[in-house]
């Protein structure tokens, strides 16, 4: 072979092929999702019980500013720590109803309605919370569940009605009122995060809504300490830093991260097991009797549950 041939011949060089990324399987995906969105349920169920337990030390206006107000502080501070960017200008608006939906609406009326009405009857009125918030969903995100999935938690909310009728007599309380209100904000701010939470981390969603209130609160701890005096207990400083920690933070960082990974319609299903574990807190921490309808609620509820999640979009 000449040095001629050699050189005009093409050289083969063996290329070792490029690594890919493994995609997660999508099982897994739906798997972690769910669990996420489980935890931020069992986070919530505890919200009625640890507001009774504040309120035995605070009043409702002091309770809610000072949940809202340290959780800002424990936001605001884990955002300035990874220098964590404004959010764009084009989210901002959903940030808003984030924040007058979850980190104001609900947790101010609930608290109204706690002051009398029990735990138990408030958490199972809030058990209609699964079926707004995935109507919401459907007019705000255009998601589209089976008809399977309708029938299921439209039953779902079906027993948590009946239940509640027939806790409350069938007649209608001031308390009810302030539920179904809080249903209504809470929806939608469930909904627009869950919306968020595709686009950015659910603990920044939170985390934002949260600083975007901390002026407020500030000023309505303030003003509302003055008015109402506080008498620290154990209850009651257990009750707020649960609240704050617990109900207003980690569980919604949870939260919107399982709506994000399994969509709103589906999570938000889950939510038909918030107001049956609430009754068994509201019996172990708070000494509230047992509703003997509730094992049969339950057992109705989960059954719905498990159709919403086999079903398809």
């Amino acid at each position: 072979m000449t040095a001629q041939d050699s050189a005009t011949r093409p050289s083969t060089i063996a290329v070792a092929p490029t690594a890919q990324p493994t995609a997660r399987p999508a099982g897994a995906t739906q798997a972690a999702g769910t669990l996420q969105a489980m935890l931020g349920v069992i986070a919530f169920s505890l919200t009625f019980p640890g507001t009774a337990w504040g309120l035995e030390g605070f009043g409702p206006w002091s309770l809610v500013s000072l949940r809202l107000l340290l959780a800002a502080v424990i936001a605001g501070g884990c955002l300035l720590a990874l220098r964590i960017p404004l959010p764009d200008r084009r989210h901002r608006a959903g940030l808003a109803v984030v924040a007058a939906g979850v980190v104001l609406g609900f947790p101010m009326l609930t608290t109204l309605a706690l002051q009398t009405s029990t735990t138990s009857h408030a958490a199972v009125v809030v058990g209609l919370l699964p079926l707004t918030t995935a109507a919401l969903s459907a007019l705000r995100t255009g998601a589209r569940p089976s008809r399977a999935f309708w029938v299921a938690a439209s039953a779902g909310a079906g027993a948590v009605i009946a239940f509640t009728i027939s806790q409350s007599g069938g007649a209608l309380s001031k308390a009810d009122l302030y539920l179904f209100a809080a249903l209504l904000v809470c929806a939608a701010g469930y909904t627009e995060g869950g919306r968020l939470a595709k686009v950015m981390p659910g603990w920044q969603v939170i985390g934002w809504a949260l600083v975007l209130c901390l002026p407020l609160s500030a000023v309505g701890a303030v003003l509302a300490l003055q008015v109402e005096p506080a008498q620290l207990t154990g209850h009651s400083v257990v009750g707020v830093l649960w609240l704050a920690v617990g109900s207003q933070f980690v569980g919604l960082v949870v939260w919107y991260r399982g709506m994000a990974s399994i969509g709103i319609p589906k999570a938000s299903q889950l939510q038909l097991a918030q107001p049956l574990l609430t009754l068994v807190w509201s019996v172990g921490l708070l000494g509230e009797e047992l509703p003997v309808a509730a094992p049969l609620t339950a057992a109705a509820v989960l059954v719905c549950i498990a159709v919403t999640q086999r079903s398809r979009s």
